[in-house]
């Protein structure tokens, strides 16, 4: 058996034990998939992993920047109370159109909400609007601008809140300090920006699954 192999049966194990998906999530992916979308969505632990990050931080409000097909958002706005707020930034009108129907048919369109364009337009027009600080933010888009999130979601949120970047590890690359790749470059500045902020502290860790080597940061942001 491969590595790959074993990877995603272990994956499978997990998932289907502590994190099975019912109705809603399941549909949300078959037609994320009908439309085309990319298949880079969570895996069904790495969901739950984000819904159990929003309980036990108590999370009322979540920002997530990334949306895809709302699989992930679905995950995570079940952690909130029936008060609760996620809004979610999505580049893709087509993409956001998908996940706004996902959401609906989740019963959580009431407290959702998609925002389409870049993130980098949307995330000043959000600060605009003096929200509540964010109790969780989510970071999932291109990797690229990575570091520039990271300092989105600290003018958005205070102290205890959480910072999740996923996709940090590239494969291996975020080891190379010369590489050329956007990925890797934004990636290593937004884990040198959680290193050196006085108002974070984090990890990152590494994982095998079904989507491959990869990992994901966590911050906290301080007083």
């Amino acid at each position: 058996m491969s590595d790959s192999q074993l990877w995603d049966d272990v994956d499978s194990y997990f998932s289907t034990l502590l994190s099975p998906e019912d109705d809603a999530l399941q549909a949300a992916l078959r037609d994320s998939d009908a439309e085309g979308l990319p298949h880079i969505n969570v895996a069904p632990n790495q969901g739950k992993l984000l819904q159990l990050l929003a309980r036990i931080q108590g999370a009322r409000t979540v920002l997530e920047i990334g949306t895809l097909g709302g699989y992930s958002t679905i995950w995570l706005a079940r952690a909130l109370p029936e008060d609760g707020r996620l809004v979610t930034l999505e580049f893709d009108a087509h993409h956001a159109d998908v996940a706004r129907r996902n959401l609906a048919r989740a019963g959580l369109e009431r407290i959702t909400e998609v925002r389409v364009g870049p993130a980098l337009e949307s995330l000043p027009k959000l600060a605009d609007e003096n929200p509540p600080p964010f109790d969780l933010v989510f970071i999932d888009a291109d990797k690229a601008n990575n570091a520039h999130y990271v300092e989105w979601a600290l003018k958005l949120t205070s102290a205890g809140s959480l910072i999740v970047v996923d996709n940090v590890v590239r494969e291996g690359g975020v080891v190379d300090p010369d590489s050329a790749d956007p990925s890797v470059r934004g990636t290593r500045a937004a884990l040198q920006l959680i290193a050196e902020h006085p108002r974070l502290e984090g990890t990152a860790v590494q994982t095998v699954g079904s989507k491959g080597h990869d990992g994901f940061a966590l911050a906290r942001v301080l007083g």
